[in-house]
């Protein structure tokens, strides 16, 4: 079909109904088959309660609130979850209850049993809106005389039936290969999957054969090549002729083909600083909905494989966008005015003409970051910018404050850079708005996208923050609060270690004060690991915009939220790299050219729609009726699901490519030793990182076959029942490499030499937990002993 299910339930309103003859319309159905699929996919979805007939052939979405809109995740180990779009508690599929539904793929889910105090509540697949998989990776192996496809991902718990001619890709024993296999058909009822072999892939054909494979993995592997689509020429009206601003650009990326990024320029004020960011005018060249935009829309993210960049943009509408060292460019700007706290006191977005003077590479600023503070001569690497060196030190100094100011307001930062490896590519340096994650990493200012990336996510809030105030459209980055429970064993393995840590009002670890504790910490890799798979990942949703507000009228007596999600942000700068930059780059522009500065022609006054404080002295409407509904058509749910889905592919991409690069470097290492850091403690075995690379292999409690070793998760350690031995988080060890399968990500380790002996440590928890009986609660309180009495008494609960 044309179709999806999701598809076809987006389209309907919510409230009233929608015409079939119209639905067809709008799925652009012009054949027979085509209105055919569609009359039989409204059939099963009106027997199982999805939609409802109207009056006069019209079709309903049903107000069944069990209904629950979600994406399966699903584990090799069998284990099902739906992770719900509201951010509600995620759902326990049991494995006879997923209808055929594989991980990653858009669902329904209808609750079948409640959830407890320790319990997920569970449920069943209803209907698959939309799948996720169109081809996949796996070994062709014949059973019971058909020819079957078995995935290589341990997720999807099914085979593939493919046709007599697929036989040639059987395997040899060797598994040399793997092939791609087209799906025809899913599984439905008692009939199986049924495909076809696309291409074979060679396992071990280099790194160019690595991001194939891999590309292949992400279903992210057949991109069209972008449409013809002439280019609109921005507006001269409304432009800020910021060219004489020696404007400098940050820029770590060496592959000729990365996406341009924004351009910075910093002034001392008034004791802190104002930052003037500029981003690439993108959405002025382009027109929403014609078909270079929905080409946009359908890539959503530029990919970095490394040595080599998949674009978001074509190559003209790059080349058009992109900023050039000593020419004019059309920008969208913002201006921050950044106290010495780094607080942003105020700001104010403009469409600029902008003339960038020097580009800033990672030589300049390690050159920089050496040199002397008090050096009369200027390094080689310097002088072609010497006339910019204050700047730069002006810049970096802005880059801490901000990054101070953000810790302040509760932020979160952990230590987990990417290993400096030369193979890595662009992958090695920071991703300058990355928004992936609910965590920053530490500034590094050798890096100028580390420099860059404070900036940029202060001008994403200052936009959450503008749009927020007149009520606007857009998308909004919002992550869910961490579950107290994983926190609390996150403290636990903090607390083996002898690592004093503060309690919130309700006796629970915050994740920003374990941030801070493990910060000055030996083990703070170690630990920053266990907190970062604590936090739940960023999900793109639509922004705060009271849609009841009659074409877009602000009311001047509404509640001030400008303290009110202080660290949301609405992404506008890098259009080159997401689609969602892009939306919401099409609304400020949309805001400063189209936007009605005053009431009416005779007044006047004009109030300037870019600063802060604009929308206390709006009182009218700020678009027309028509200019209004195409803002808000911009902006839709299927959009967001589309561009969460996008990026969580991109982002799984970027830990593939990362992890096979790690495993590749690790492959020649079979059967050396190596010394490593315990990174994590499970029942089943601890993982080990392998220094340069940081690869993390495991060891499976199976080869520790000197003794019985007991998982005490309290302590997140494995301790030897007679020897006293124990294997800890933050521990060195002497590991061997066994195996390595760099496609799956799997490195297989042995323990060489002797573990470190229980007794030391056991006796100064014995020392901490005797103290904690003795001494009064309200003596320690927020200290280690009453965090221990807590966490001990959570996990016996």
């Amino acid at each position: 079909m044309k179709f999806t299910v999701a598809d076809l339930l987006d389209q309907l309103p919510p409230t009233g109904g929608l015409e079939i003859k119209k639905l067809e319309k709008i799925l652009k159905l012009t054949t027979k088959a085509d209105r055919d699929g569609l009359e039989t996919a409204l059939q099963a979805l009106l027997k199982l309660g999805i939609v409802n007939n109207e009056e006069a052939g019209a079709i309903k979405r049903s107000d069944d609130e069990s209904l629950i809109e979600a994406r399966l995740r699903c584990s090799s180990k069998g284990f099902c979850f739906a992770l719900r779009d509201d951010g509600g508690d995620d759902i326990y599929i049991r494995d006879h209850q997923l209808n055929h539904a594989w991980n990653g793929d858009r669902v329904l889910v209808r609750i079948t049993r409640d959830g407890g105090r320790r319990r997920s509540p569970e449920g069943g697949v209803q209907c698959i809106l939309e799948r996720t998989t169109t081809s996949l990776l796996g070994h062709v192996e014949r059973k019971d005389q058909k020819i079957l496809a078995i995935p290589l991902d341990d997720r999807i718990f099914a085979t593939i039936q493919l046709p007599d001619g697929d036989q040639a890709h059987l395997n040899d024993g060797e598994q040399s290969s793997v092939v791609e296999v087209k799906l025809d058909r899913y599984p439905i009822a008692q009939f199986p999957a049924e495909g076809h072999v696309a291409r074979s892939l060679p396992l071990n054909g280099g790194h160019s054969s690595d991001r194939d494979l891999l590309l292949t993995k992400a279903n992210l592997q057949d991109r069209p090549a972008p449409p013809r689509s002439s280019l609109k020429t921005p507006t001269a009206k409304h432009r800020q002729d910021l060219s004489s601003q020696p404007a400098l650009l940050l820029r770590s990326w060496q592959v000729s083909d990365a996406p341009p990024l924004p351009a910075v320029y910093v002034e001392p004020h008034a004791g802190g600083t104002r930052l003037w960011i500029h981003a690439p005018a993108v959405a002025e060249r382009l027109s929403i909905g014609n078909n270079l935009d929905l080409w946009l829309r359908d890539r959503a993210e530029a990919l970095c494989l490394g040595e080599v960049w998949h674009p978001l943009l074509g190559q003209i509408l790059s080349k058009a966008c992109s900023f050039k060292v000593g020419e004019i460019n059309d920008a969208v700007s913002v201006a921050l005015d950044i106290s010495a706290d780094g607080e942003v006191t105020n700001w104010h977005f403009s469409l600029s003409s902008i003339k960038p003077v020097a580009e800033i590479g990672p030589k300049t600023l390690t050159a920089l970051s050496n040199r002397k503070p008090k050096a009369r001569t200027v390094p080689a690497a310097l002088k072609s910018v010497k006339d910019h060196l204050a700047q730069l030190e002006t810049l970096i100094f802005c880059a801490h404050t901000l990054q101070m100011g953000e810790q302040a307001s509760g932020s979160i930062e952990l230590d987990l850079a990417v290993p400096e490896l030369q193979c890595l590519g662009d992958l090695r340096w920071a991703d300058p708005d990355s928004y992936h994650h609910q965590w920053a990493l530490p500034l590094d200012q050798t890096d100028p996208q580390s420099v860059l990336s404070p900036m940029i996510r202060a001008a994403h809030r200052a936009w959450a923050q503008h749009a927020q105030n007149l009520q606007l459209p857009g998308l909004v980055i919002e992550a869910s609060e961490a579950d107290n429970n994983a926190l609390n064993d996150v403290a636990k393995s903090a607390l083996a270690l002898d690592i004093a840590l503060e309690l919130d009002e309700e006796g629970s670890p915050a994740a920003t004060e374990l941030a801070k504790a493990f910060s000055t910490t030996a083990c703070r890799r170690v630990l920053d690991q266990q907190l970062r798979h604590a936090l739940p990942e960023t999900v793109l949703r639509l922004g705060i915009h009271d849609s009841q507000k009659e074409n877009g009228n602000i009311d001047s007596e509404h509640e001030d939220t400008k303290t009110k999600d202080s660290n949301l942000q609405s992404p506008w700068c890098c259009p080159t790299i997401h689609y969602t930059d892009l939306v919401n780059q099409e609304i400020i522009v949309s805001l400063l050219s189209n936007g009605k500065d005053r009431p009416n022609v005779r007044q006047k006054e004009k109030v300037v729609l870019g600063s802060r404080e604009c929308w206390q002295q709006i009182k009218w409407p700020l678009f027309s009726t028509s200019q209004a509904k195409n803002l808000e058509e911009i902006c839709s749910k299927s959009l967001v699901h589309r561009l969460n889905t996008l990026r969580r592919q991109a982002e799984e991409l970027r830990q593939d490519l990362i992890a096979m690069v790690q495993a590749r470097i690790v492959e020649p290492l079979v059967g050396e030793e190596h010394q490593g850091v315990i990174s994590g403690v499970q029942s089943y075995g601890f993982f080990v990182e392998i220094p340069p690379s940081m690869a993390e292999g495991l060891v499976h409690v199976s080869s520790l076959n000197d003794d019985w070793y007991e998982y005490r998760s309290r302590q997140n350690r494995l301790v030897g029942r007679k020897n006293r031995k124990i294997y800890q988080l933050g521990d060195q060890v002497n590991v061997k490499v066994v195996k390595v399968d760099a496609l799956r990500n799997q490195i297989d380790l042995e323990v060489n030499g002797s573990a470190i002996t229980v007794e030391a440590n056991m006796n100064v928890n014995s020392d901490l937990t005797n103290q904690a009986t003795t001494t009064k609660k309200s003596e320690v309180k927020g200290k280690i002993t009453k965090n221990n009495e807590q966490l001990v008494s959570s996990s016996e609960a």
